[in-house]
């Protein structure tokens, strides 16, 4: 996988050229043959007079046994200057059309080429999970590849995305949402007003995103085609790559608890403040996304996460078929530990806990790699966390290692008002995998 993206890359600058150029110069060779099997009497004869007009004009400048060579320094200014005027029209004419394409973008059309094409030729990424942890990751590796799938868990059963399910019968769509926007290429307006969420005392409409509206209301268009609708949503926000869910089937977790008990319902699992032992789909023999296991077979990079391990991550991996197609693939692949704990679903695990849990549900090993972050929030952003039962995920580096995988640790945090991965260093950090040998 890696040697073939490695090849894509070295032709990358002849991308979009190669049948053209083809097409020209054949195209070139049948008209110049036609030309001369069509005038093949005349040709000589204009030849001639041409010669022969050229010859009086530069017996004026030029010596007669310096003729020759006028003529050839002659042939050489005129297709020089033809070649110019060529290339400037073909510029002033793709300039043209590009300004009417898109008359608002900001960078010159060369440079809008050469991104788009640099990213069109990035390796081929696909990522799992769910949650805001997904959509921070897809922000990064945007910069660097538009050959993303981000295949979405469909089992959030509350908020909007749960109260269209229940009142539309529609697959979740708030996740598949944050993904939709964080690869998007459109204006800041156009993700904002996608993001938009109603606040209370809107009447029926309060708590909604406008997002999901939108992607409700696409696919009462597309006759409950939600994938359509995800496609349609995705060309309204110009996004680099593509959102699939990872099932297009209804699902809900259930979950055995440690004490015993037994749990249905994203909501009602989280909520319960208990520690997990097993997470469970129901009904657990649904159909995978066919569009996620072909990407999952043809890419260079597959990442697990982050998001939250049990109700974000592990879900789509028990989705029938997804885990043995990761399990089956060359790609590289890596999981991506939480920086901060979860309450109600993580609580003080430390980062060979997270990778347990996945191995404990999932009867395959799926990664190679594990990436932890080891940088340090401030102690007043700890303690506003603790304050709300969260911690900073333990980097217990030697407890993965003995588990038998290698360890990517750095610091991948970035500090705001929240501590979130930061996505820039996450891409930066899985693109070096990728170019690795």
């Amino acid at each position: 996988m890696i040697r073939r993206y490695r090849f894509r890359k070295f032709i990358a600058p002849t991308a979009g050229f190669r049948k053209a150029a083809v097409y020209l110069i054949v195209g070139l060779a049948c008209f110049v043959l036609g030309f001369v099997i069509s005038f093949r009497v005349q040709i000589p004869s204009m030849i001639d007079v041409l010669t022969r007009r050229t010859d009086a004009v530069l017996n004026q400048f030029v010596a007669a046994e310096n003729l020759e060579g006028a003529r050839h320094v002659l042939g050489g200014v005129l297709l020089l200057v033809g070649l110019i005027l060529v290339v400037q029209a073909v510029r002033a004419s793709l300039r043209s059309l590009f300004n009417i394409l898109n008359p608002d973008a900001k960078n010159g059309l060369a440079d809008t080429f050469r991104r788009r094409l640099v990213l069109a030729q990035g390796p081929r990424i696909v990522v799992l999970g769910g949650g805001t942890g997904l959509s921070t990751l897809l922000r990064g590796l945007k910069t660097y590849t538009s050959n993303i799938t981000a295949v979405v868990t469909v089992t959030d059963d509350g908020g909007s995305s749960g109260r269209l399910t229940e009142e539309l019968g529609l697959i979740p769509p708030g996740d598949i949402r944050n993904c939709l926007v964080a690869l998007a290429d459109a204006e800041k307006s156009m993700t904002d007003l996608f993001q938009h969420r109603f606040a209370g005392g809107s009447g029926s409409l309060s708590g909604h995103s406008l997002g999901n509206l939108l992607i409700a209301a696409l696919t009462a268009q597309a006759h409950g085609d939600f994938e359509k609708a995800i496609e349609i949503a995705s060309d309204v926000l110009a996004i680099r790559g593509r959102v699939v869910p990872s099932t297009l089937e209804h699902v809900h977790l259930k979950a055995l608890m440690e004490d015993g008990e037994e749990l249905v319902g994203e909501t009602t699992i989280v909520g319960a403040a208990k520690r997990i032992r097993r997470i469970y789909l129901d009904p657990g023999d649904v159909a995978a996304n066919e569009t996620a296991l072909t990407a999952i077979r043809e890419a260079d990079l597959i990442c697990v996460g982050p998001g939250s391990v049990f109700t974000s991550v592990i879900p789509n991996l028990l989705v029938p078929g997804i885990a043995e197609a990761i399990d089956a693939s060359h790609a590289k692949k890596a999981y991506i530990c939480n920086v901060m704990t979860q309450r109600g679903e993580s609580d003080s695990f430390s980062a060979a806990e997270h990778v347990g849990a996945v191995r404990a549900n999932i009867d395959h090993r799926l990664f190679d790699y594990v990436m932890v972050n080891t940088g340090i929030p401030s102690s007043s952003t700890l303690d506003k966390y603790r304050g709300a039962g969260q911690s900073l995920v333990e980097p217990d580096l030697d407890r993965i290692r003995a588990m038998g995988y290698r360890v990517l640790p750095g610091d991948y945090m970035n500090e705001t008002d929240m501590v979130r991965h930061d996505p820039m260093r996450l891409a930066a950090r899985l693109m070096s995998l990728v170019e690795r040998a």
